[in-house]
């Protein structure tokens, strides 16, 4: 064997005794400690922020869900169920259209522009555009409508900013104190339930601000509307 090929087989040796290491350290004694640290410090967030109802998982804290009345009557898409708590819309979402094997709910924005449809400053009143314009301004019409109750009229000026607009991922699982709020006369009279009770239930679970700080005061609409179940169970 010629020192060529002494050399050749060496530096192979070192290659693969550094990938082996490599492989040991990055791929296996790595993701095992910070497994193991997630799971002894922050386990709920590890194991995906799950939050249980009745000793089963119903969903995540930081996923939105959706909670509509199945479609019936000829109607093709299933609209809000007036019964619960309504999250921010959902217009970025879609399905898949490539793999259909499986049905996958893609997420998303809309991507369209603040003045998307304005004219000179002001929306056009024309739903069928497809402008964001057109769209807040359907959708604000439509919280007004569903949220409206006897003996309590919402006002279009009453309507929070994300109540009409989308997040930039379309799952955003808090809404708006505010939101909140203007839902709660719905939710009672569907319910059968005293205003003040379900106006607690909101109170309770509002969220501060971060440190502080950071971000802005916020309720999780599944939280809420898993303690709303339960009040109403207590009856």
């Amino acid at each position: 064997m010629n020192n060529s090929t002494v050399r050749m087989a060496r530096s192979l040796g070192a290659g693969l005794r550094a990938l082996l290491a490599l492989t040991l350290v990055t791929g296996v004694l790595y993701p095992l400690a910070v497994t193991g640290i997630a799971q002894g410090l922050f386990p709920g967030k590890a194991n995906g922020s799950e939050t249980e109802a009745d000793g089963r998982v119903v969903g995540s804290s930081l996923i939105g869900q959706s909670y509509d009345l199945p479609p019936k009557n000829g109607r093709q898409t299933a609209g809000p169920d007036p019964r619960w708590f309504q999250g921010r819309p959902a217009d970025g979402l879609g399905s898949n259209s490539v793999n259909t094997r499986y049905e996958l709910i893609l997420s998303g924005a809309t991507n369209l522009a603040a003045d998307s449809g304005a004219v000179r400053g002001e929306c056009p009143v024309r739903p069928e555009d497809g402008t964001l314009c057109a769209q807040v301004l359907a959708a604000k019409a439509a919280v007004v409508k569903d949220n409206s109750v006897p003996g309590h009229t919402v006002r279009p000026a009453d309507v929070p900013a994300d109540a009409v607009t989308s997040s930039g991922s379309g799952l955003d699982p808090a809404i708006s104190p505010r939101y909140a709020a203007l839902q709660v006369y719905r939710v009672a009279a569907r319910n059968g339930l005293p205003v003040a009770r379900v106006e607690k239930l909101v109170e309770d679970r509002t969220e501060g601000r971060t440190l502080g700080f950071i971000g802005e005061p916020r309720v999780n609409v599944l939280e809420l509307n898993i303690a709303l179940r339960e009040l109403m169970a207590k009856g």
